[in-house]
Order: structure tokens, then C-alpha cells, then sequence
């Protein structure tokens, strides 16, 4: 679960808990014989008549009627809305260019200054919830540019295009049905009611769902307020929704950790934990070759297979990968805390000469595992568990090294 949008749009929507998926009627987005989508373009009088038929779900939902009519009063179809959600699903970005983009020098340098300006805030949250100031404003810095970049555009117009698009209609009504109650409720007025292009709102992007369900007054003037400049309830939020995901205060988020020779690869990625010691008599040193320091129970983490940085990530990386849960968003999420905190770059490095596969490559490779035999539990285009060890199995095969990385180079081969 996550509960926010990336707000430098390099990542899939996240699937977010909420409300059940209300039912949804046909759209500008059909099925053609066969079973195919054709995508059609949604209109202004599209969107007019699909409103109307949200209506009487709306008001089932427990919208008042008066609610209603004045969120939807002149209410616009916004093609660009659509153009970046279809865009957006085929964007791919190699850890490497993400991160060097997400923990700029700049970021760093404007995240120190956040929490110079903000520390008596930043204090009382870490206090109140246990999530490390740094962790938040690491949030702050990448969802909003730490308040820069909120969005302008009204939350009831981007989920309604969408609702209306189809694509994912059903997630996108029920945040359309929690945009209503977040109006209804009063912590938000249609003149401040603004997001993203997919729903995010305020300092640190929430969706509706997510809003509904962990945001905070933490200045106690009686509204939840994301939205506005001072900052203070949109990071008490924050923090709210980390410690409720299982923040543990006083363990990191993860380390960076070399590995020894001959280490065995499928001891990565597979969502077991060991005990530091375990990984320390396996030949595990952190990042310098020194000592291990004890972080308790530990995954092992390969973004990049074995030519890129190791990581050792405790549950606290879980609660992280409830806001959003690409592995790169965490693990920059985590970096950039750590350099806030004063630590240094990630010492390993990576392979820089290799691109990320495409949308369609992905898929690609999931048919020509599956078609020589290495199950991936179906076409979708997502690397994932089940992809990740078909890969492996396909490199075991051939005698390669059997980290799971799904490069351009696994696919030349499966071709």
C-alpha cells in the first residue's frame, strides 16, 4: 500500500487501501473483439453524461447532494490528465538515473535547510511518532520539492477524467467518492482543493484513501490541513502514516553492505530475513568492509543483481514500501534521509552501462521465459517475484552468475 503518488512521476500509480471498488460503467475505454482494449477519446459531454450516472453512487456513498453539485459545478474534462496516466504506465528509469536525480546535491542541500527552518516542528513530530525527522523530510523532499511543487490542479477534475477514462476507473472512483468525503468533513474547501495530475495532495502528496485514513490535525486548529504553507499538519501525516506501517524507532531504514565471494545469490531478494549475525558469518562487511552494525532481522536487497549496490533493509524499509512501493522510490527515500543525517554517497557502483528494459520489453521477456519454460506467473510487464525467479532459473541454465536481474542482456539472450 502507498500512500502517495511520486510526485516526479518516474513510478506506477501506487494500489492503495480504501474503500472497496464501487461498481463502474462503460467509458471511453471499451473491450474490441478478442478481448483488447481500444482506447477512444473521452469528450466534455462524455464526461458530463458519465457524471451523471456517478451521481446516485455518489450520494449511496453517503454524499450529501449539495456536496455533490458544488464539487462537480462546471466541472472540465482535462485531456492532459489522461495523456500523463498513459504515459506515465510505459516510463522506465535504471535505479542509477533515479536516484541520481532523487538525491541530487541540491535536494540534500535543500532538505538540511527544511530541517534547519522546521526543527522545532520536525522535533515534536519525532517525539510524538518515533519516525527520525530526516525520514520525513526525505518524504517531504521528493513528493513536493518540500512544498514547491504542490499541484494546481483540482482534485475532483483529475479523478473524474480519470474515473471517467476507464483505464483504471475503479480505483479511481472509490479516491473520487473520498475526495467528496474530504469536502464533506471541512478540512478542505473547493478553492484549496488542488493535487497532481493523479489525485495527490498537498505538501507530501496523499491520496484521498490515504488521507481519510492517517491524516492528523497536529496543529490542532480543527482541520487536517495538507494543503496550505505551513507545513505542520502535512508532516505530522507523514509521520502518522509511518509509524502506523510499522515504523520501529531506532533501527535504519537499511545499509549498505559488500559481499564476499562465492555468495549465494538466491539468498537476495526472496523476502526472508536473517539475524545481522547470520549475514556477518555468511562474509557480510558494510559498505567500508568493516564490521556489520547489528540492525536486527535483515533482508537482502540486489536493486541492480550483482554488479550494483547490496543492501541489507530491515522492516523498516517495509513501512517506507507502504507509501510507495518501488523498491527505487525507498531506497531513496532511505539515501536521502541518510545524507540529511550527515552520511555519505553510496560507495558501490553500478552498472551504468546498461538502460532499463521498456514496457514492452518487459513483457517481452516474460513471454520468452514462459515460452522456454521458466514460469512467471503470467504477462504483465511487472518484474516480480515470480519473474524475478524465472530469471534466475534461466541464468542457472546457461551457468550465469543467478541474481534475478532482468537486463537487456538476459533478453538478447532469451531471443
Amino acid at each position: 500500500m502507498r500512500a502517495a503518488i511520486l510526485s516526479l512521476s518516474l513510478l506506477p500509480l501506487p494500489a492503495l487501501a480504501g474503500p472497496a471498488a464501487l461498481p463502474h460503467l462503460a467509458t471511453p475505454q471499451q473491450l474490441a473483439p478478442g478481448g483488447g482494449i481500444v482506447i477512444q477519446t473521452g469528450t466534455q459531454s462524455g464526461l458530463d453524461q458519465w457524471v451523471e450516472t456517478f451521481r446516485p453512487r455518489a450520494l449511496a456513498a453517503g454524499i450529501a447532494p449539495a456536496t455533490f453539485d458544488a464539487a462537480f459545478a462546471g466541472l472540465r474534462y482535462n485531456p492532459d490528465v489522461i495523456e500523463k496516466d498513459r504515459n506515465q504506465a510505459e516510463f522506465t528509469r535504471t535505479i542509477w538515473d533515479y536516484l541520481d536525480r532523487a538525491v541530487s546535491d541540491l535536494r540534500v542541500e535543500n532538505g538540511r535547510a527544511a530541517i534547519r527552518d522546521n526543527r522545532r516542528l520536525l522535533d515534536r513530530l519525532e517525539a510524538t511518532y518515533g519516525v527520525p525527522k530526516e525520514v520525513v523530510v526525505a518524504v517531504w523532499g521528493l513528493e513536493s520539492s518540500f512544498g514547491a511543487n504542490r499541484g494546481d490542479i483540482p482534485v475532483i477534475e483529475a479523478l473524474a477524467t480519470l474515473a471517467y477514462e476507464g483505464r483504471r476507473g475503479p480505483f479511481f472512483e472509490a479516491q473520487l467518492i473520498d475526495a467528496l468525503r474530504i469536502l464533506q468533513s471541512g478540512d478542505a474547501g473547493l478553492d484549496n482543493f488542488t493535487g497532481s495530475w493523479a489525485g495527490a495532495m498537498g505538501h507530501t502528496q496523499f491520496i484521498p484513501s490515504s488521507f481519510l485514513s492517517f491524516a492528523v490535525d497536529f496543529d490542532g486548529d480543527g482541520r487536517r490541513d495538507i494543503w496550505s504553507d505551513d507545513p505542520a499538519d502535512a508532516l505530522a501525516s507523514t509521520a502518522a502514516y509511518l509509524a502506523k506501517s510499522g515504523w520501529q524507532a531506532g533501527v535504519p531504514w537499511g545499509v549498505e553492505v559488500t559481499l564476499p565471494d562465492g555468495i549465494d545469490y538466491m539468498l537476495a531478494g526472496n523476502g526472508k530475513s536473517k539475524p545481522t549475525a547470520d549475514w556477518a558469518a555468511l562474509g557480510l562487511r558494510d559498505a567500508t568492509g568493516g564490521p556489520l552494525p547489528d540492525i536486527g532481522p535483515a533482508e537482502l536487497l540486489l536493486p541492480a543483481g550483482a554488479q550494483g549496490a547490496a543492501f541489507l533493509i530491515t522492516p523498516n524499509f517495509r513501512a517506507i514500501e507502504r507509501y510507495n512501493t518501488a523498491d527505487a522510490y525507498v531506497i531513496a527515500i532511505g539515501h536521502l534521509s541518510d545524507r540529511l543525517a550527515g552520511g555519505g554517497l553510496i560507495r558501490a557502483a553500478w552498472p551504468r552501462q546498461d538502460r532499463a528494459l521498456t514496457g514492452d520489453e518487459r513483457r517481452e521477456l516474460q513471454t520468452r521465459l514462459t515460452a522456454a519454460g521458466f514460469d512467471t506467473g503470467g504477462v504483465d510487464g511487472k518484474i516480480g517475484p515470480k519473474t524475478l525467479n524465472a530469471v534466475r532459473a534461466f541464468q542457472r541454465s546457461l551457468g550465469l552468475v543467478p541474481d534475478g536481474y532482468a537486463s537487456p542482456d538476459i533478453l538478447q539472450r532469451l531471443r
